[in-house]
């Protein structure tokens, strides 16, 4: 019995002693909204968006919001689906609000168990394909594409906010 309580001890002081070095001391980045995007820059990303869709034949819906999460520019490229229209707006809305790509969501939610709390969250698009617009590491809007698979109108999003300087 003494050697089963000696066991157990161990097992919890070596279990306590890994969480203590797993802890982050590190405080997160937290990232600022700036001045929202200008209509000139929004221009430059949506056109960035449409060149590379364009090149890899993929029609596409492109959205661009403010940091407020308001639309500021939206084209629809010929043949794309009726349906990638809501979808476009709604993962550039969610990049914006919730800072951050909304591949961060799509990962967490094909975890499953707890990550499946996302789907509770209101105005979330899991879906690849949301990306933040950064200048000056401050965050000025979002850009959401879809049209085709998730990692295809993530390649596009990736694409259009490059053209930004960070």
């Amino acid at each position: 019995m003494k050697k089963l309580a000696l066991i157990f001890t161990l097992l919890v002081l070596v279990n306590v002693s890994l969480m203590a070095q797993a802890t982050p001391t590190a405080k997160p980045i937290i990232l600022q909204y700036g001045e929202p995007i200008t209509l000139d820059m929004a221009l430059q990303v949506m056109n960035a968006a449409k060149l590379e869709a364009s090149n890899n034949g993929w029609t596409m819906a492109i959205a661009i919001v403010d940091t407020g999460g308001n639309l500021i520019l939206f084209e629809k490229m010929d043949n794309t689906q009726v349906g990638s229209i809501e979808v476009a707006m709604g993962k550039a809305k969610t990049a914006n609000n919730f800072k951050r790509p909304t591949k961060a969501f799509e990962d967490v939610l094909a975890g499953g168990g707890v990550g499946l709390r996302v789907l509770a969250i209101p105005g979330v698009f899991p879906l690849e394909g949301g990306e933040l617009i950064m200048l000056d590491g401050k965050i000025i809007g979002a850009i959401g594409v879809s049209g085709m698979a998730a990692t295809q109108d993530g390649v596009v999003a990736r694409a259009a906010v490059a053209v930004v300087k960070k």
